[in-house]
């Protein structure tokens, strides 16, 4: 089963195999500046680039705002791109987005899944082992483990796990994993010989945003 079938057809989507899901998972994060037409032109220059997974995440921004942003990403990116919104599974309905990544401290895997239904994704973002392994009793379709290196993308970010903290997580799930927080080109793929199947990433994907990609893909490759 490929992986589109599986997004039109599953309650909830079961990979064929894990190396299905995408290897570059891209984050969009709007940022103080609230800047949409800068993160506009950032997706259409990773699409561009080959990323078809992207997350939004607009920390704080009013509902309404995010709304409307989610929305415009939607139409200029069209179907090719599979979107996901962090936190807010109301936004992700409404915006017509491909599926939703809940935090510890937000809405449960199962409260989602009884949000956005059987059809879009559902992940989860986990710092540790244990968070791992109740996330793989759930209905989420991926879990992400982080953060694996220092990252300066958060303001409070959770202590780092390491190689070995990617290597524990995939003992303890199946599912597809995704790991996050200070991911670059240089250490991109000795996060996944740990274990990962895909790596999410963020500053090093601003600069020249289409030849990042690309180049990050190459190494995922490989």
């Amino acid at each position: 089963m490929g992986l589109f079938s599986c997004f039109l057809h599953r309650p909830p989507c079961t990979f064929s195999s894990v190396h299905e899901f995408p290897k570059l998972y891209a984050i969009l994060d709007l940022g103080p500046s609230r800047d949409i037409e800068a993160i506009l032109n950032f997706a259409s220059e990773l699409t561009a680039g080959g990323v078809t997974l992207m997350q939004f995440r607009a920390k704080d921004a009013e509902a309404a705002s995010v709304l409307s942003h989610a929305r415009e990403l939607r139409r200029v990116l069209g179907p090719a791109v599979r979107l996901i919104m962090n936190d807010r599974a109301d936004l992700c309905i409404a915006a017509g987005f491909n599926g939703v990544h809940v935090g510890q401290d937000d809405l449960s895997p199962e409260g989602a899944r009884t949000v956005v239904g059987p059809q879009r994704w559902i992940g989860v973002s986990t710092h540790n082992v244990d968070q791992v392994s109740l996330a793989d009793t759930t209905s989420a379709d991926y879990i992400a483990i982080g953060p694996v290196f220092a990252t300066g993308s958060k303001q409070n970010p959770d202590p780092v796990v390491g190689l070995e903290g990617v290597r524990a997580a995939r003992a303890a799930t199946h599912k597809p994993l995704i790991a996050i927080g200070g991911i670059t080109r240089a250490n991109c793929h000795s996060v996944l010989k740990a274990g990962a199947d895909s790596v999410a990433v963020i500053s090093d994907l601003l600069a020249n945003p289409r030849q990042r990609a690309k180049e990050f893909l190459n190494l995922l490759a490989g």
